[in-house]
């Protein structure tokens, strides 16, 4: 096996033990302070791969509106996320969360004008389908987390869509450093009203979701530097897995076949759209703070 599948692999894990935390946190701590903090922590590993950028540089944009656009679409699906995580089970988030290939397909012909192929619009509604025996609206009631992510995915894809439009010239730096600094100012005042201060357990917690996020990020950098993105790509579905298993183990959460079926459905088409893709992936690694929006 390649030596970046397996870092893909130790990445995503790190990513789906992250957001197990953020299950466990979100039953003591609101929303926006588990982003305060975990936002904060995971931009420590990051900071590594920036030396060579001047901080000073951060404002120098070539296109402003749509970086402080993103910042925004990006903090509140990095919300949305945290909400479903703290409300709803783990595999329903991974299920909804990975219809943003959808709405990014979308974007990409009505905001970019790519041009699409019919068999992965066919993938993509074929994944849609999956992800509806996952939640089967209609047969049981849907709470106020699966309506969040969804949302969540949407956000997830106009930040995808603009980061493929302006990454080329912007600086990471910027791309970065202004997210986490938005995202601690937003958060920071959203969290005043239910502030709780963190145990010492808690703050250990935050911090270590915060390095899994960053560190799993970094992983991926490495391992697309190691083997071909569109071997990469696909691993990132490992998360259904470690989405039941964590599921089980820790909060009791059992999905019955039909959901476990539309969870294959939407990695079988998942795998495929991007197995049959013919064009060079650019990957953008996943970044804790990026979320969904990849």
């Amino acid at each position: 096996m390649p030596i970046g599948v397996v870092l893909a692999f130790i990445a995503y894990a790190s990513f789906s033990v992250a957001d197990a935390l953020i299950k466990t946190t979100g039953q003591t701590l609101s929303v926006f302070e588990i982003a305060f903090f975990t936002t904060s922590f995971s931009i420590l590993p990051v900071v590594v791969t920036t030396r060579t950028e001047r901080w000073r540089d951060i404002y120098r944009l070539h296109h402003p509106w749509l970086v402080h656009l993103r910042c925004a679409t990006a903090i509140t699906g990095t919300a949305c996320v945290m909400y479903a995580f703290t409300h709803i089970p783990f595999a329903d988030v991974y299920a909804i969360g990975f219809t943003t290939p959808l709405f990014v397909t979308l974007l990409s012909v009505l905001v970019l004008r790519e041009t699409v192929a019919l068999h992965r619009w066919v993938l993509l509604l074929i994944s849609f389908l999956g992800v509806i025996l996952v939640i089967r609206p209609g047969m049981r009631e849907l709470e106020t987390g699966h309506y969040v992510i969804m949302v969540g995915a949407f956000l997830g894809a106009i930040t995808t869509t603009i980061l493929r439009h302006v990454a080329q010239r912007e600086r990471r730096l910027s791309l970065v450093g202004l997210q986490v600094l938005y995202s601690g100012i937003i958060n920071g005042v959203l969290m005043v009203p239910d502030f709780v201060v963190p145990t010492f357990e808690q703050l250990a917690i935050l911090l270590a979701i915060g390095l899994l996020g960053g560190m799993g990020g970094l992983l991926l950098i490495q391992a697309t530097r190691q083997t071909p993105a569109n071997l990469i790509a696909p691993v990132q579905y490992s998360q259904l897995i470690w989405a039941i298993l964590f599921g089980a183990m820790f909060f009791g959460e059992y999905p019955d076949w039909v959901a476990i079926a539309g969870m294959f459905v939407v990695v079988g088409a998942g795998l495929l759209n991007v197995l049959t893709e013919k064009r060079p992936l650019r990957w953008k690694p996943r970044i804790f703070f990026f979320r969904i929006g990849q």
